[in-house]
């Protein structure tokens, strides 16, 4: 569980707060197997006699006082007695993580009979556009064959296909057998018979290991419904022009149904993997995408804003019964045409899932992103809390997730993975603030319950055994068992005695972090002019605080000098990246303007990858990291700016941009041609761009160029410094020189 403040010594009360202008929060990685300093929790059993606050419910950790029959809460302060069993657990201390360690993970039993030990079996199910193209066609079963190489031992597989008909594939006979039942072409309309009724689930459900050559014989098998098919089955307009053909609403609703049969009986989680190439535009869940074309041509209403909100509540219901039917959904967009991922998204990202985009079927990494999601481990089944000692609360709260409607602050997450990334910000609960003795600090604690599958060897190496006094800790199916589990991370924060220590503390990819889920937010609710403007005034807001702060401005007859106002922060390293953050930000397709080419459907992508990464990893897909090469065996520079200056002064003759989802070699025009090109595979280059694929949520396209050979827009493109903020796109020289002295007049009218 890594954690990072955006400031590691807190305000130490409200003025003080808001005088810095620094959003006061952090992100948290709940399930990373280590905190941001590479170390792991203390591990052990029996987490429910954790013992717990009587009044707040927080759990002891090591910044609890212990008495010999009582403890003091770390959070509230309230004096808690403890039980005959937790004075005796300890009294031997090093025997108990919690008292070793503010960083624990502690098994839960799981509740439940034996007879239930199938759950555990791991459940994914296929549902593929067949509306498409055999371009489209071949590549999703090119991701499909990379899957079924990286599902776990004794997982259940199902295939389903959509387009004006559900079609379920029974793979488990001598030769593939498909059952197809018609969508109603109607937008209310429901399919006329249960899917169950159709084939019985644990037909459509292959175990995997017995049936993987079948299954990819069935994949073989599936070819895009002709036009004579859709004209047929979906029938014709007035003018006899096709009448859709996409019936994905539908489709899911009913898959959702039929899983959720089992829900808890044969599985715990099933994953439905949805390939689509275009809208739904066929049964329930249509959507009208001349909505794009109409605000596109518009000049009286803000494409920007219209574009962003979804058009129907229909998938955003549809999540629900996803996560009620235990099922958690990664939806692969493959097309270029508007689909609509504004309202889709939510199908994705409430349930726990991903979403992703690709423009072309050419140069798609998907099979290897669909390898790499099911490679990784991952949780299910999650609940994350964040409590806070009584002088400060929580603000709000950022991330896919859904909130608990009982609970306040408590969030589920259906499917988390070792990257999924949260943020929150506080607020002061009174004008008091922080006490000034170092014995009542700030105190965080964040709990994160959850469920992994793990395979019957790790369990019996680890030496717990399948049944406890106190129940059944672990269902098995074969080689799988069901483990629950509880990371608890307690955290103690110091509290900034003035601005300076405050300013001193501030982590700026934590900042970068909470500052983009704000803009997000403000851009879905407001639109994304509203959001640029967010961004710009708070950094106008910060650099005038800082200025006031350090007295670094003088005013004469009532007014102070440009020159006078330090723009760079050159007092203060941890605020100096920021200028540039923000104007890498404003240059991002996530706030770029409508009218410059930036597909709505792409700007989605962006803020549902944006909102889940990690703060280093944001930071490199905002302000990529531009190193330099004198050889592909020596690095010469590891930073520098994004600019073409930097890279004429440098001198070097190879770069290195790494941009998260994509990583350009560049090869200058003046280097060397005895150099080898492309990097050889042994060279130190090329163990850089392997470690870094290796460490990446996604995969990363890997481009070389050749300057001056070659087209090198690709990589140019990157090079911001020199470009204006405002977005249109030409190059000047005046890019981020003059994005600093625009920052600088707002200053001083701010500050007048």
């Amino acid at each position: 569980m890594a954690v990072r403040a955006t400031v590691n010594r807190f305000p130490m009360d409200q003025d003080a707060q808001e005088s810095s202008g620094i959003p006061w929060g952090l992100t948290v990685t709940p399930f990373a197997t280590r905190d941001e300093d590479g170390k792991p929790p203390a591990y052990g059993s029996n987490g429910h006699l954790l013992p717990r606050c009587e009044n707040c419910y927080a759990y002891f950790s090591t910044y609890c006082e212990l008495d010999q029959w009582a403890w003091s809460c770390a959070l509230c302060g309230t004096l808690n007695g403890l039980h005959t069993e937790a004075i005796a657990r300890y009294s031997l201390p090093e025997s108990c993580p919690e008292m070793m360690s503010s960083f624990v993970d502690l098994e839960l039993p799981v509740e439940g009979a034996e007879d239930e030990m199938s759950q555990a079996r791991p459940v994914y199910v296929a549902a593929v556009d067949l509306s498409s193209s055999e371009e489209f066609l071949e590549l999703t079963k090119s991701a499909l064959e990379a899957a079924l190489e990286a599902l776990p031992p004794g997982s259940l597989f199902g295939l389903a296909t959509f387009s004006h008909k559900i079609g379920l594939y029974d793979v488990q006979g001598p030769i593939p057998i498909v059952k197809n039942v018609f969508i109603p072409p109607d937008a209310e309309g429901t399919l006329p018979v249960e899917l169950e009724d159709v084939m019985p689930l644990l037909q459509f459900l292959a175990p995997v290991d017995t049936f993987k050559d079948r299954i990819t014989v069935a994949l073989d098998t599936l070819r895009p419904t002709t036009s004579w098919e859709r004209t047929s089955g979906a029938g014709q307009g007035m003018d006899g022009v096709l009448m859709g053909g996409r019936g994905f609403g539908v489709a899911m609703e009913a898959l959702f149904k039929y899983l959720g049969s089992e829900y808890g009986n044969t599985f715990a989680l099933a994953r439905v993997f949805a390939f689509i190439s275009g809208p739904p535009d066929y049964g329930a869940g249509q959507l009208d995408t001349r909505r794009y074309g109409e605000q596109y041509a518009s000049k009286g209403e803000d494409a920007d804003r219209a574009l962003l909100p979804e058009q129907t509540p229909f998938y955003k219901e549809l999540a629900a019964v996803a996560v009620q039917s235990g099922v958690c959904v990664d939806l692969f967009a493959i097309t270029n045409e508007y689909t609509d991922l504004a309202s889709l998204k939510f199908l994705s990202i409430e349930s726990g899932g991903s979403l992703f985009l690709y423009a072309s079927t050419d140069d798609s990494t998907l099979p290897q992103d669909m390898y790499r999601m099911l490679s990784r481990p991952y949780a299910f089944g999650c609940v994350l809390r964040l409590r806070t000692s009584s002088e400060f609360k929580i603000g709000h709260s950022y991330g896919h997730f859904f909130p608990d409607p009982q609970y306040e602050n408590v969030q589920h997450i259906i499917c988390c993975d070792s990257y999924a990334t949260y943020a929150y910000d506080f607020d002061f609960t009174s004008a008091v603030g922080f006490s000034r003795y170092a014995s009542e600090q700030p105190v965080v604690q964040i709990a994160f319950q959850y469920t992994v599958v793990v395979p019957s060897e790790e369990l019996a190496s680890s030496g717990v055994g399948s049944t406890s006094r106190y129940g059944v800790s672990n269902y098995c199916w074969g080689k799988h068992f069901l483990k629950r589990r509880i990371r608890i991370r307690t955290l103690q924060f110091g509290a900034a005695r003035n601005v300076n220590e405050l300013y001193d503390s501030v982590d700026p990819e934590a900042v970068l972090s909470v500052l983009v889920h704000k803009v997000i937010l403000e851009s879905l609710d407001q639109g994304v002019r509203e959001g640029r403007m967010l961004l710009h005034d708070w950094l106008v807001i910060l650099t005038a605080q800082y200025n006031d702060a350090y007295k670094i401005v003088q005013y004469k007859n009532g007014s102070a000098a440009s020159s006078q106002v330090d723009v760079a922060f050159s007092q203060c390293p941890q605020l100096q990246p920021l200028p540039r953050l923000v104007f890498a930000l404003l240059r991002n397709p996530l706030l770029l303007f409508h009218e410059e080419g930036v597909h709505p459907d792409y700007r989605i992508y962006l803020q549902c990858l944006f909102s889940a990464l990690e703060a280093s990893s944001l930071h490199r897909a905002v302000y990529p990291v531009l190193s330099s090469y004198s050889t592909p065996d020596k690095q010469a520079y590891p930073r520098h700016t994004l600019s073409r200056a930097a890279l004429i002064t440098s001198g070097s003759p190879i770069f290195f941009l790494d941009a998260f989802t994509t990583l350009i070699v560049f090869y200058s025009s003046t280097a060397d041609p005895s150099l080898p090109f492309p990097p050889p595979q042994d060279c130190l280059l090329r163990s850089t761009i392997n470690k870094l694929k290796q460490e990446r949520s996604i995969t990363p396209k890997l481009i070389f160029i050749r300057g001056g050979q070659e087209d090198a827009s690709a990589f140019e493109n990157y090079l911001i410094e020199e470009q204006d903020v405002d977005g249109s796109g030409f190059t000047s020289v005046m890019g981020f020189v003059s994005f600093l002295e625009d920052v600088t007049q707002s200053v001083l009218e701010y500050m007048k």
